[in-house]
């Protein structure tokens, strides 16, 4: 690299060596176990209670329980998986486990989706019995199971993963109202046309949140920029700190969905002020972008006793 390059001037290149910066601390499990506990053994539940009953909503809401509940697994991993350090083999840690697990998961209830809406659509032509007492019984006993889980998880709102967990399970709520109100309306109507209507309903909310989590996971293994980080602005602002000349050879990812690294070579004006420059670029990737796995790497410049200004790499 020769000539002085200009006063904050950015570019995109490849990554550089590692300088790690501290992981935050994992949260209790307990909350997340109960919620799976609950969440799983109802929608065992709901996927008797559904084909006992001939309910198709009940089936529909199970499917959707089982896409929180997974969630509500993924959360536990991440969970889990933090607290366990890297090792020799593993460097960075076994986190991206939860994320092909989400990603396989997500295929497989994409195909529950087509089951739900392929049947919703034949019970529609040809409508099919369904016990509307039972409905009732079971979805209101869902109801309650939701309940006991958004209180347990509410408890530890200044947690970012119990939060997340308790939009999920926030969602499963509506997939009970809508199995208690087909379960109501067969059993004072008889009108069953409603069980298939509102089970292609509930896939709708499955299909969201599977998308969500397909795309979620897709970007993290694919190691794309995290949605919620503006990759020019990371750059920029790397480049404005006082002493760095210019950044280049910058990549920013997600080790886990949360998680956030960044790597990056930093050009310099004097070497001697690296452990300030990094200090400061470490507060400012937290602060800012919320990034705390920070790779840097200085080069600094040098003067040949021609005049000319080179850049000097820092070399391990």
């Amino acid at each position: 690299m020769s000539n002085r390059a200009p006063a904050h001037q950015y570019s995109e290149h490849q990554h550089g060596d590692s300088r790690h910066g501290h992981h935050s601390e994992p949260s209790g499990s307990r909350p997340l176990v109960i919620a799976v506990a609950l969440t799983i053994g109802y929608a065992l539940v709901e996927l008797i209670g559904g084909l006992w009953s001939g309910s198709l909503a009940l089936l529909a809401d199970c499917g959707h329980m089982v896409t929180d509940a997974a969630a509500l697994v993924f959360s536990l991993a991440a969970n889990k998986v933090a607290q366990r350090p890297a090792s020799e083999k593993h460097s960075f840690g076994l986190a991206r486990a939860e994320v092909i697990a989400a990603f396989v998961n997500s295929l497989a209830l994409l195909a529950v989706v087509v089951w739900l809406v392929i049947e919703g659509i034949g019970r529609i032509r040809n409508p099919h019995p369904v016990n509307g007492g039972a409905v009732f019984v079971i979805a209101a006993l869902g109801l309650i199971v939701n309940l006991g889980v958004a209180w347990v998880l509410s408890r530890h709102r200044q947690n970012l993963n119990m939060r997340a967990a308790l939009l999920h399970v926030l969602g499963d709520l509506l997939g009970s109202v809508g199995a208690l109100v087909a379960g109501a309306v067969i059993y004072f109507t008889g009108y069953t046309v409603v069980d298939p209507l509102l089970s292609m309903l509930v896939s709708g909310l499955i299909l969201r949140s599977t998308l969500g989590i397909l795309k979620e996971s897709t970007l993290v293994l694919l190691d794309s920029v995290p949605a919620e980080v503006e990759f020019q602005e990371v750059g920029n602002a790397l480049a404005c700190l006082e002493g760095v000349r210019s950044v280049h050879d910058l990549h920013i990812w997600s080790m886990v969905p949360g998680r956030h690294a960044v790597s990056a070579h930093l050009l310099v004006e004097r070497i001697e002020r690296w452990p300030q420059i990094l200090l400061e670029a470490r507060q400012l990737l937290t602060r800012d972008f919320g990034i705390d796995h920070v790779t840097l790497q200085p080069e600094w410049l040098r003067v040949r006793p021609s005049g000319e200004t080179i850049a000097v790499r820092e070399l391990r």
